[in-house]
């Protein structure tokens, strides 16, 4: 598989490690459209875990650039309320590539400019389906 950007393809390598079903870019969001429907703006997530039904962005990029994505990852749960979505930045990035050994301490010290490694709070758990009760 080919990936926009070379964290994309570390964190698909995490998942794959870990055994969590991810699909690469399954989906786009239109953020805003013209008067006649057209889409002027969409976001098209990097990751989606079915398991947790959860959407990842990756973002190791510039500022400015951060920004934008933030600003889309806001419009996306405004206009779609049910979609959940995680944005890594890449701090956090980072120490998850340290906390699991795909990078070394020295990775995250350079780019950040610090000398311990940075602790990844993500707060996800797997999607459970209650059954659907049954009809009297």
């Amino acid at each position: 598989m080919r990936f926009a950007h070379n964290s994309e393809r570390q964190f698909a390598k995490l998942l794959d490690f870990y055994a969590i079903s991810w699909e690469y870019e399954p989906r786009t969001f239109v953020l805003q459209s013209d008067k006649d429907g057209n889409p002027e703006q969409a976001f098209t997530p990097d990751f989606y875990l079915p398991g947790y039904d959860l959407y990842i962005e990756i973002t190791t990029l510039n500022q400015k650039l951060v920004t934008k994505k933030n600003r889309k990852a806001r419009r996306l749960q405004e206009l779609y309320p049910d979609v959940s979505i995680k944005v890594f930045y890449q701090r956090a990035y980072l120490g998850l590539l340290v906390k699991y050994g795909l990078e070394p301490p020295s990775q995250l010290s350079a780019a950040m400019g610090e000398g311990a490694p940075l602790r990844l709070d993500l707060d996800v758990r797997p999607v459970v389906r209650q059954p659907e009760a049954e009809s009297a």
